[in-house]
């Protein structure tokens, strides 16, 4: 696929990609010109996948997280959407335009708004992020007839949102945990607690997300709060004061999305908060455990991130088959093997023991019951508290 812009730094980046034929992952930690790029988006659409499905049974423009499904080195494709593509003669268009809900969001909110196109027939969310937009009616319903292999295979852990009881607008694609991470080799005695980030040692080595539920989530699992029950304004202020206090002491070293990779693999950051799958992620790509996860004393919260469909968009029938797909066993424990996060997908365990027998047992794909007691759904918040929390935490980061 062509970048979606012609300026000539993207074009020049793009090409010396090409011709350097770098990897996604040696692009994602290569510095300055992976960072420019990223941020152009160019990226997405190159490293998508545009090659067996002819368009002749539909298009469709797919956005989702970076890292968030299955790719091959060698041939430079998303080896699932491949076979979709293959099987269902659907063009697809995959970018990896999401970074942090809130910035996404912020990017489409007008088109939301006003019934127009976003650019995206079908794109990945948090559910917490999902609950404004669903509450003004800017995401279109599933058709659930026509999704079978979702209503049959869909894991309970996932099947009813307080926002949205029945997935009807949120089909959930993977689910995770928040959790610690840190550097094996330059950090050996490593982290348990969220406390244990503000020691002396890790001053200007720590990273925070900015997804303020998991940030905030994790500091009050930390603090004794019950993120799953019936907090409000105090509790939420105290998780924030911490926030505040680390960021005027200059114990953290920033406050990313997705991004936060980065600054692991740099060095910049020895310790922080994470994403599950993240950390395997970047273990696999080293050969070896140089960053570990840590599911915290006090718990981590668990986030889910689902298909959502924008009312802007003539692509109903293909997102369906796309969805439905992305729900049967075999596929999802494919991704599961790449992505290493939790799969919402039953039956998806019995067909990792024939790729992956030791991913199979792997407690942050398949949590074991000693692991669920551990991980804790976050209340989601009405509109009117995700809009005063989210204006909070934005200006506690100084934006």
């Amino acid at each position: 696929m062509s970048p979606r812009s012609q300026e000539p730094i993207v074009l020049e980046l793009v090409n010396r990609i090409r011709s350097a034929q770098l990897g996604r992952r040696q692009l994602l930690r290569g510095g300055a010109l992976g960072a420019a790029l990223l941020g152009t988006g160019a990226l997405s659409a190159c490293a998508g996948s545009g090659g067996p499905g002819d368009g002749s049974a539909g298009n469709l423009r797919w956005a989702n997280w970076t890292y968030y499904l299955d790719y091959d080195e060698e041939t430079g494709s998303m080896l699932s959407l491949d076979a979709f593509m293959e099987k269902t003669n659907i063009s697809v268009e995959y970018f990896e335009d999401v970074d942090d809900n809130n910035t996404f969001l912020a990017k489409i909110k007008d088109q939301l708004k006003l019934e127009q196109d976003t650019g995206y027939d079908v794109f990945c969310l948090t559910d917490s992020s999902l609950v404004r937009p669903f509450e003004l009616g800017q995401l279109q319903k599933f058709d659930r007839s026509l999704l079978p292999n979702v209503n049959g295979n869909m894991i309970e852990m996932v099947q009813h949102a307080s926002f949205d009881p029945d997935r009807q607008s949120s089909i959930p694609y993977q689910a995770g945990m928040t959790g610690l991470c840190y550097n094996t080799q330059l950090y050996p005695q490593g982290v348990e607690t969220v406390a244990d980030l503000w020691r002396p040692d890790l001053k200007g080595k720590v990273s925070l997300l900015s997804e303020q539920g998991d940030t905030i989530g994790l500091l009050m699992l930390e603090q004794g709060v019950d993120i799953t029950g019936d907090w409000g304004e105090d509790e939420f202020n105290a998780a924030l004061e911490v926030v505040k206090k680390q960021l005027r002491d200059r114990q953290v070293f920033n406050v990313k999305g997705n991004s936060y990779t980065q600054d692991l693999q740099k060095g910049d950051v020895l310790a922080g908060m994470c994403w599950s799958g993240d950390i395997a992620m970047l273990n696999d790509e080293e050969g070896e455990e140089v960053w570990k996860f840590v599911v915290p004393e006090a718990g981590a919260p668990l986030f889910i991130d689902s298909f959502c469909m924008p009312l802007a968009t003539d692509a109903t029938d293909q997102v369906h088959e796309l969805v439905n797909y992305y729900y049967e066993p075999e596929v999802a424990a494919q991704v599961a093997e790449y992505v290493q996060y939790v799969t919402p997908v039953a039956g998806a365990r019995e067909a990792m023991e024939k790729i992956n027998p030791e991913l199979a047992t792997n407690t942050l794909i398949f949590p074991d019951e000693e692991m669920s007691s551990r991980i804790f759904d976050m209340r989601s918040l009405t509109s009117e508290e995700d809009n005063r929390y989210s204006q909070a935490f934005q200006k506690a980061l100084g934006n």
